[in-house]
């Protein structure tokens, strides 16, 4: 018989395509994980990896293991969870992706979370909306906290949040005083630090600016907003961030939150987030339980 933990390796070797950081992802030595594929593989007298000078991917027998696995993993998780809530236990862990811009929300979200259910273990995960929703359809996470229009319809049960709108972030020096908003002209004209142009917030801004023929002046781009943050605190750049974000942290010394307007489609700027999570019958209890606190949040 094939055992779990076996299972439990190859889908994360499928998931990092690299041994190092497979074994260290399940807290074993590359040497005792890969001779543990390779029992493995004389188990069931196949070929389950591509092998040469390094990883390679693997054989058509190994993604067909592979794509049976997170089935079987999946429902062992559903088992286990469904045995401690029928002691009155919500207990597990909650593997969570969220897009960089919602961070703030599912942070308070979870923290809702913990208050209900102190025993249960959240992996929060930021991540782009792309990996967020392959993520869902392999199994790899239970839930996204990601763009509405990033999930793709019918295998996917989906929990509307809130509206995705955004401020300037700029140093006290590089606004007027006592503005409470700013036009999308006059924030392009200054020195920005944004998100990389591969992550979804960038692209979202991107159209803002291309609609309105403004080409912004962007001196550093990088993965998460804590670096654009801090340099706006410094006085270097200013930033854009999500308003849910900014209202999360509050006032920034040295620095200005000011909404962004235009003349023109204002509404148009605003991006709906969701709850997304693979359709299962009956539910992952974890993820049911995170439906209700974020249902009792937005009220």
């Amino acid at each position: 018989m094939i055992e779990l933990r076996d299972l439990q390796l190859l889908t994360a070797l499928a998931r990092h395509q690299h041994f190092a950081k497979a074994a260290k992802d399940c807290g074993m030595s590359q040497p005792a994980f890969s001779m543990r594929i390779r029992n493995l593989e004389e188990k069931l007298g196949l070929s389950i990896v591509r092998r040469g000078n390094r990883y390679q991917g693997l054989t058509g027998e190994g993604e067909m293991i592979v794509r049976r696995a997170r089935g079987i993993l999946d429902d062992a998780k559903a088992l286990d969870q469904e045995i401690a809530a029928s002691r009155g236990e919500v207990t597990g862990t909650l593997m969570l992706g969220v897009v960089p811009t919602a961070t703030a929300f599912a942070a308070q979200v979870v923290n809702r979370l913990h208050e209900v259910h102190p025993r249960v273990l959240v992996h929060i995960d930021v991540t782009t909306s792309m990996a967020i929703q392959q993520r869902i359809l392999d199994g790899t996470i239970d839930a996204g906290v990601t763009y509405s229009d990033s999930v793709p319809p019918g295998l996917v049960t989906i929990t509307d949040l809130y509206e995705e709108s955004y401020v300037l972030l700029a140093p006290e020096a590089m606004v007027q005083s006592g503005a409470e908003e700013i036009s999308w002209q006059a924030a392009a004209d200054l020195p920005l630090s944004l998100l990389e142009p591969g992550m979804q917030n960038r692209r979202i801004l991107d159209r803002i600016f291309a609609a309105l023929d403004l080409k912004p002046e962007v001196m550093s781009e990088s993965s998460g907003f804590m670096s654009a943050m801090i340099m706006a605190r410094e006085g270097a750049v200013a930033t854009i961030l999500p308003k849910a974000l900014a209202d999360a942290l509050g006032e920034i010394s040295g620095t200005r939150a000011l909404a962004l307007v235009d003349e023109g489609e204002v509404a148009a700027q605003a991006r709906p987030i969701c709850l997304a999570s693979l359709q299962r019958n009956p539910e992952l209890t974890t993820v049911a339980s995170l439906r209700r606190v974020v249902a009792a949040f937005a009220q």
